[in-house]
């Protein structure tokens, strides 16, 4: 559903307007009805909201004095945000949400299929930079057969 990676900015506001090509399905996927939410490697998530919920409601069904559980529900559900897409194609980044992940005025937008990860400039560049040294290490167990 959703590939590939653009280069954006964010305004004063903290807005970020969604690529035209991505606009459409985003609307479809659930009405303009968005939420953001922390990943742990300091980038955001960004997901149509009803793609969200079985996500959430995975999260918050794990146990809630396991440490592991209670640490990542912290994370994925205690900073998510619900948002709309605004006529004009834009989303605000909650303030929170730009501290957590060093976001400024140039931002990543690339896509994981179901949802978005919003990077950086500085933390995309080091994503990229890592995939670089892992050279022919890249293929996790499990993949190590597979071929492009």
């Amino acid at each position: 559903m959703f590939q590939g990676a653009g280069q954006l900015n964010l305004d004063a506001k903290g807005r970020m307007a969604v690529p035209a090509r991505h606009r459409d399905i985003l609307m479809r996927a659930g009405e303009g009805r968005l939420v953001i939410t922390a990943h742990p490697h300091r980038c955001l998530l960004l997901y149509p909201q009803p793609a969200w919920e079985p996500i959430r409601a995975k999260v918050l069904a794990a146990p809630s004095l396991e440490a592991q559980s209670a640490m990542l529900r912290r994370l994925l559900v205690g900073f998510a945000v619900d948002t709309e897409m605004d006529g004009a194609g834009r989303v605000l980044v909650a303030p929170e949400l730009r501290q957590y992940a060093g976001l400024e005025k140039e931002v990543w937008l690339v896509g994981q299929g179901s949802h978005f990860e919003i990077w950086s400039d500085s933390g995309w560049k080091a994503q990229q930079e890592a995939i670089f040294a892992l050279g022919d290490k890249l293929l996790p167990p499990g993949l190590e057969n597979f071929s492009l």
